[in-house]
């Protein structure tokens, strides 16, 4: 098992994580990654200014941890990278970077999935957004945790 966790305070290149990520892997038939973006506005339409991600760098790290090493054992993957930034993120930069390999589709899909569904509602961060009118915190909805409780 091979797992990767990352916080970063700086914008990074999903392309560039992807490129490292496959030249560290074996063989596998497999990779799946996805890149999460900040929005431009707010559930209310608002143009958001920034996203601000507050975290304490070793609890969020090993929670982080946790959730890859969590996937690792319920899925059939060989290695998994994970980079979640924290800090002030602009519209339109990436926030979350999940890579995942395994020796078949399915098992990378799920895990890929698996490790965005749980980041998002367990990782540990405070997240507010800002806007014109101010900043709002920003918790999880009944949506995230319903797609966390599939699992």
């Amino acid at each position: 098992m091979t797992a990767f966790v990352e916080v970063k305070q700086e914008v990074f290149d999903p392309s560039v994580c992807l490129s490292q990520f496959t030249g560290r892997i074996g063989d596998e038939g497999a990779v799946v990654s996805f890149t999460g973006r900040a929005r431009g506005q707010t559930k209310d339409g608002l143009p958001i200014n920034a996203l601000v991600l507050e975290s304490y760098r070793g609890v969020t790290l090993a929670s982080m941890q946790q959730i890859a090493a969590d996937a690792h054992a319920k899925f059939a993957i060989t290695a998994s990278h994970v980079i979640h930034r924290a800090g002030r993120i602009k519209p339109l930069e990436a926030i979350v970077f999940v890579a995942t390999a395994s020796p078949h589709r399915r098992a990378a899909f799920e895990a890929a999935d698996y490790l965005m569904d749980r980041l998002k509602t367990e990782a540990v961060f405070w997240k507010r957004e800002e806007h014109a009118n101010g900043s709002a915190w920003i918790e999880p909805t009944d949506a995230d945790r319903s797609d966390v409780a599939r699992w």
